[in-house]
């Protein structure tokens, strides 16, 4: 390990411009003789659009679906058995499925001045019943979102894998636990900027998109264009969590009205549109048995998972990713023979559900893991106790688990081991005992998951979805004067790629990384890819700029050793220079000689120069498996039902870290995150399907007073088919804490023989439960 390569905590290159207000987000293009776009939206949940009524003086400045003919829906399909699409309109016609859902397109000098234009325009609506709790939504008679359905379930999926043999365990716990839908809030929300450039003949969007290619197959689909045709620029990304991992509505209507009226249009998203309109995400229940013996061995699980997925199919994850995943990873990182699990993806009037970070795992981490503390309750055990009875062992790995996960390495015992350590287990004990002066109840919880990141071609072929990630290639090319430039398909929405990716070449090669430049975020001038989700980056362009960056090693050094006059089998380098066994060449001398006096190059010398694009693919590409042991203090307030954080410990092994720095900084922000989906954030929806937050003094993010700093450790366990052992991490902080801090409360108030199922734990919910203890109805 050098100063600035893999392992090194670089500090991060980006923070120069972001810190000093440099940085170049979608709201900040500004193009000559841009006008702003509004969008007429459905004030219902539910209903059937008559028409649209619009005054002859802004005729001209409207436009609906009768204006787009041509452009295509959002299709957003899946090759998975009983899949049902969805065919989601650019602009509503005949029907509307969601508050929020576009109607008409208005356009002004200004933003308000087309607000003022939409504000004339009237739709003309018949309501119909609406669809918002997805349990009724699956039952017969219910309201259909899409009637040539015949229910309202884009896919339900089974598997069965000998659960009778758990029947006769002695331990048989059933319960209800369930997640709120929460909203994704990225600090800069969505935003499109549209124009036709004449001389490329070309569609040109700006857009904070995490996946850039995959946006301009979409809308080319959409708007029948050839991909040539349009070129996707995504800059500066305020955040993306998923909610910026799809194709929109709103980037085909800017596409085509750009194509149309001949001057640039932009269309910047506000806080309201976000949270009641835009997508949303976790919303799951769970109807969940687990069978164990005595000494706390798992014997099966028995679940039914729901997942609302709202209206439509996004482009391009689909409705089916959320609840399909439900049913391989709820097993977790434990090992035990008998498992079922039946999943419904249910459509209800609501806005689609996206991945928000940490997928599925969220929310089956929080069953299966309140699930674990319960076992151990009854089997008068310590909660640890139960899952180190279960975890999967170091000397197993790698591990195929119940529903065929392949485990690469770890030492998940070890993780929790430390964890606990840390946390002071005994000490905890010994405070409850003793009790508080000020009458709160103190808790401490556990909660182990891990994260599959970085999936290829061997997980998603078998989705059928509109995306399956292959080779992630880079280009790595040398400048004239010795430099580097990297080009990745990925984009960077907080992940410090122009760091990381500079500190893999710099491995490498031994370029300085303050001379390394990553372009990327441009389809025009990057490599097609998947783009930026799943935890991939690190491994998946990593690996591709580290194989990129060695080619180029390759090529430098057989013109090198022409330099030294050696025989290239004799040569080494390293540190940015080409050694010799007299002598030395800088890998900057190399480079001018290349592009400047190509004259001193050898006549057999390789055409490509010094430069390359290649492909990677890690050796086996079914994901890494990151995973982490967390534990929670809390303090509950009986009286109140208000719940303090007072301790948070973390053991992450995310594999060889790049830059422990960074990856701190992205535990830091899940950690974050996972408050909000344990105690504060909650999209709630009354019977007539309208979203109740339409503001964030509705709608409640942790601040800094609510996250307290938690004790992060690391352990490093190799991945064994990745480039330096590296493992996909970014999601992981927002995985665990929802769970820790659940059955930290739940054993707050196991005295008072009260348990809270759902998220997030608000003090009205503690309230509840107590009651319902005292009650004798929990």
């Amino acid at each position: 390990m050098t100063g600035q390569g893999v392992g090194a905590s670089a500090r991060r290159r980006e923070d120069d411009r972001f810190l000093r207000g440099r940085g170049q987000f979608v709201g900040d293009i500004r193009l000559a003789g841009m006008q702003d776009v509004a969008f007429v939206r459905s004030p219902l949940a539910h209903a059937t659009l008559r028409g649209v009524r619009i005054p002859d003086a802004v005729r001209s400045r409207v436009f609906t679906a009768a204006d787009l003919a041509g452009v295509k829906p959002i299709v957003a399909v899946s090759g998975l058995p009983g899949f049902k699409k969805s065919e989601q309109p650019v602009l509503a016609h005949d029907k509307v499925r969601q508050v929020g859902e576009l109607i008409a397109m208005c356009i002004g000098p200004t933003r308000a001045e087309a607000e003022d234009v939409a504000a004339t325009v009237t739709a003309e609506l018949e309501e119909l019943p609406a669809v918002h709790d997805m349990l009724a939504a699956r039952a017969r008679g219910s309201a259909l979102l899409h009637e040539h359905w015949g229910d309202n379930v884009f896919l339900e999926t089974f598997v069965d894998i000998g659960i009778e043999a758990a029947f006769d365990a002695p331990i048989k716990l059933t319960r209800r636990i369930s997640t709120a839908r929460q909203c994704m809030a990225p600090i800069e929300g969505r935003g499109t900027v549209a124009y036709w450039d004449n001389r490329m003949e070309q569609l040109v969007l700006y857009t904070g998109s995490q996946m850039p290619h995959i946006v301009r197959t979409g809308l080319a689909e959409c708007l029948g264009l050839m991909q040539t045709q349009v070129r996707i620029v995504s800059p500066d990304v305020g955040g993306g969590f998923g909610y910026k991992g799809i194709l929109l509505p709103e980037d085909i209507c800017l596409g085509w009205l750009a194509m149309r009226c001949g001057h640039p249009v932009r269309w910047l998203e506000d806080r309201r549109e976000h949270l009641t309109a835009g997508a949303n995400c976790r919303e799951h229940d769970y109807d969940i048995t687990v069978y164990a013996d005595r000494d706390g061995t798992l014997r099966g699980i028995d679940c039914e998972a729901t997942v609302d997925s709202g209206a439509y199919s996004s482009y391009p994850f689909s409705a089916c990713l959320e609840a399909a995943q439900v049913a391989s990873i709820l097993p977790g990182p434990y090992d035990f023979p008998s498992y079922r699990c039946r999943t419904w993806s249910v459509a209800t009037n609501k806005c689609p559900i996206l991945p928000y970070r940490g997928v599925a795992r969220t929310g089956v981490c929080y069953a299966l893991e309140l699930m674990l503390d319960l076992v151990a309750r009854e089997a008068g055990l310590e909660p640890f106790e139960v899952r180190m009875k279960n975890l999967v062992r170091p000397e197993q790995m790698p591990f195929d688990n119940i529903t065929n996960k392949h485990f690469d390495s770890g030492d998940y015992p070890q993780a929790l081991r430390r964890a606990l350590a840390a946390a002071d287990l005994e000490g905890i004990r010994a405070r409850q005992r003793r009790g508080e002066p000020d009458g709160r109840l103190i808790g401490i919880g556990i909660a182990i998951y891990c994260e599959q990141g970085a999936h290829g071609t061997s997980v998603y072929a078998g989705w059928g979805i509109p995306m399956v990630p292959g080779h992630e290639q880079a280009t790595a090319r040398m400048t004239p004067d010795g430099g580097l430039e990297l080009r990745v398909g990925v984009h960077s929405h907080g992940q410090s790629m122009e760091t990381t990716l500079a500190q893999v070449a710099h491995e490498i090669l031994g370029i300085d990384i303050d001379r390394i430049k990553l372009v990327h975020g441009d389809t025009e001038y990057t490599p097609y890819s998947t783009g930026s989700w799943g935890s991939r980056g690190a491994v998946m362009a990593g690996g591709a700029v580290a194989t990129a960056a060695r080619e180029v090693a390759r090529l430098a050094a057989e013109i090198g050793a022409h330099l030294l006059q050696a025989d290239p089998r004799t040569v080494t380098l390293r540190d940015g220079a080409v050694y010799g066994p007299s002598g030395s060449v800088t890998l900057a001398e190399i480079a001018h000689v290349w592009y400047r006096r190509p004259q001193d190059l050898p006549v057999s010398v390789d055409p490509r120069g010094l430069e390359a694009t290649i492909g990677y693919k890690p050796g086996r590409d079914s994901g890494t498996f990151s995973y982490a042991a967390h534990v929670a203090t809390v303090a509950v307030d009986p009286q109140t039902g208000d719940i303090e954080i007072l301790d948070y410990v973390i053991v992450e092994d995310g594999g060889r870290l790049i830059n422990p720095m960074v990856v701190d900084g992205q535990i830091y922000g899940g950690f974050a995150q996972g408050i909000g989906t344990a105690l504060y954030e909650e999209m709630n929806f009354d019977a007539s399907g309208q979203p109740l937050a339409s503001t964030f003094a509705d709608y409640l993010l942790p601040g800094p007073t609510e996250v307290p700093a938690p004790h992060l450790h690391h352990m490093e366990t190799p991945a064994p088919y990745t480039e330096f052992g590296v493992k996909g991490l970014g999601e992981g902080g927002a995985i665990a804490p929802p769970a820790a801090i659940g059955n930290a409360v739940n054993d707050a108030l196991r005295t008072l023989g009260a348990e809270v199922l759902q998220s997030p734990m608000t003090p009205r919910r503690v309230l509840a439960a107590i009651a319902a203890a005292r009650e004798g109805t929990a």
